[in-house]
């Protein structure tokens, strides 16, 4: 996926701390391995009405500085709403991102120089997001997409007039022209290969440890999801495949992505990696040791797992 270089798809950090946003499960995962969409959805996952000033006392925050989140200084604990002022000027434009608790979640892509509240840290949230409990994990990579999504949609694209939010509904419409925004979400496959009782693990250029994964790649204008494994695995390791088959979906909010797994069956074809994306890909079967491949909290570890070779 040469096109998007500049924007790695796979890195290390992100295979181990993918989260999902919904409940959805593959019938072909084996019921002994964790899901990883088993997380507890929010209580409402909805948003709510765009007037945020008004926010009742003990809401949520979701505090973002870039890619970390604002916690407390003796463990993830999401800080409460007496804390806003702290934050951001009476103006700064919250967003209602759903609810935990029973308690409105507010969210807020602060500026790159924001210094923490006493008693708060700012931690990377890759690392905060597993150790948050269950609900308000999976709720702060929605918050983060929705924080980013309304950072960089201030002024409508067409006319540059300032956005306003859209009550009960996540959109931000330009009031002059009338252009609406919504949440970007940037789809994206993973296929893992099988041949007989072998699978094909690849390596990708952008890990930083010697970890092995299935394959990965952006959807482009056009395609369609197989076709976009078809082109995927010709680019990065020379083969055809076939006979597709769905797996599990999984978001993936660093920053807006939504990974769809697939396996598919070799068809023909040698390995040829590309040297840049993939340096290396090798078949592993019955009794192969097996490389570092990734968690069973993310997508392409229950993949693998769910389909490792017997024997």
């Amino acid at each position: 996926m040469r096109r998007l270089a500049h924007r790695p798809l796979i890195t290390e950090h992100a295979q181990d701390l993918l989260m999902p946003l919904s409940s959805s499960s593959s019938p072909s995962s084996p019921s002994s391995l964790p899901s990883a969409s088993s997380a507890a959805a929010p209580a409402s996952a909805s948003p709510l009405a765009s007037g945020l000033a008004s926010a009742p006392l003990g809401a949520y925050l979701f505090a973002f500085r870039g890619g970390e989140l604002l916690v407390r200084e003796d463990g993830a604990v999401l800080p409460l709403d007496d804390i806003r002022h702290h934050l951001a000027d009476a103006q700064a434009a919250w967003q209602a991102v759903g609810t935990h608790r029973g308690q409105p979640c507010l969210a807020l892509a602060l500026a790159r120089d924001s210094a923490p509240p006493p008693g708060y840290v700012f931690r990377r949230l890759r690392e905060v997001m597993g150790e948050l409990e269950a609900p308000a994990g999976v709720l702060a990579g929605r918050a983060f997409q929705v924080a980013e999504w309304a950072r960089t949609h201030r002024h409508c694209g067409v006319c540059a007039t300032p956005t306003e939010r859209v009550a009960h509904e996540f959109c931000l419409k330009c009031p002059n022209c009338g252009h609406s925004n919504y949440p970007r979400i940037s789809p994206a496959m993973m296929v893992l290969i099988k041949k007989g009782d072998s699978i094909l693990l690849a390596r990708n250029a952008n890990f930083a440890a010697a970890r092995y994964s299935a394959l990965a790649g952006f959807v482009e204008a056009g395609e369609s999801l197989e076709e976009t494994v078809h082109r995927e695995v010709l680019e990065e390791v020379g083969l055809r495949v076939h006979q597709l088959r769905y797996f599990q979906s999984q978001s993936w909010p660093f920053p807006h992505s939504l990974m769809l797994a697939f396996t598919a069956e070799y068809l023909d074809g040698d390995i040829k990696v590309d040297g840049t994306e993939i340096i290396d890909a090798q078949w592993y079967g019955p009794g192969d040791t097996l490389p570092n491949i990734p968690p069973t909290d993310s997508v392409a570890g229950l993949l693998i797992r769910a389909n490792l070779p017997r024997g």
